[in-house]
């Protein structure tokens, strides 16, 4: 893809950014773009940036993460990045009631990703579903919901510890099993009365 009046260096910038967004259905950072068009330092990414939006070739928001949109492609949607989800041991986070309201950041995605607009990111931590391909430092995409079907991979607040944690649900006659996806690690047994379910997970956005 072409754009005349663009310099080699950012031609090769908004071609990469073009692709990656094609394969992945989300924006590149800057350090993605440093890698992938093989530029000395991240001010000379973000000198080019900010040529090709002056230009009008692309749009940013600094106040969101992975905010890059080529203004000749199809519309995105802002998803709240709630913070850190364990996929190890539990992490304490806030009381049910305000969790989805206290976003620090936010990623800009293609509407194919997204089947609706009740969904919010987390960042992973711990390594219990990485036979599920989910890493630690991952990013999963959560729909928002209060049931799940059994294996189904949720976000679980545990009421009893004022944790939550990522795994796989099972109902087993008076018990919750939350399965992790690594041999290695053991499920947790819960009562059903100390689980509520915050979300299912919809998609992964890999680290790099």
């Amino acid at each position: 893809m072409r754009k005349p009046g663009i310099s080699e260096t950012r031609q090769r910038i908004f071609k990469f950014i073009h692709n990656f967004i094609d394969d992945r259905g989300y924006a590149p950072t800057v350090r993605d773009i440093l890698k992938g068009c093989n530029i000395s330092s991240t001010a000379v990414v973000q000198h080019h940036l900010n040529i090709l939006e002056r230009e009008g070739h692309i749009h940013r928001d600094p106040d969101v993460f992975r905010s890059i949109q080529l203004l000749d492609r199809k519309a995105t949607i802002r998803v709240p990045l709630l913070g850190y989800i364990a996929a190890g041991e539990p992490i304490p986070v806030p009381d049910s009631d305000t969790w989805q309201k206290e976003a620090a950041e936010a990623l800009e995605l293609t509407e194919e990703l997204i089947p609706n607009k009740e969904v919010y990111a987390l960042k992973v931590k711990g390594l219990s579903m990485v036979d599920a391909l989910i890493d630690d430092g991952d990013i999963v995409l959560m729909e928002a919901a209060e049931t799940a079907d059994d294996g189904d991979m949720v976000a679980v607040w545990l009421k009893d510890k004022q944790e939550v944690t990522l795994k796989r649900l099972f109902r087993e006659k008076e018990t919750i099993r939350l399965q992790p996806s690594n041999t290695s690690m053991k499920p947790l047994y819960v009562n059903p009365q100390n689980v509520e379910v915050q979300g299912k997970v919809i998609g992964v956005i890999r680290k790099l």
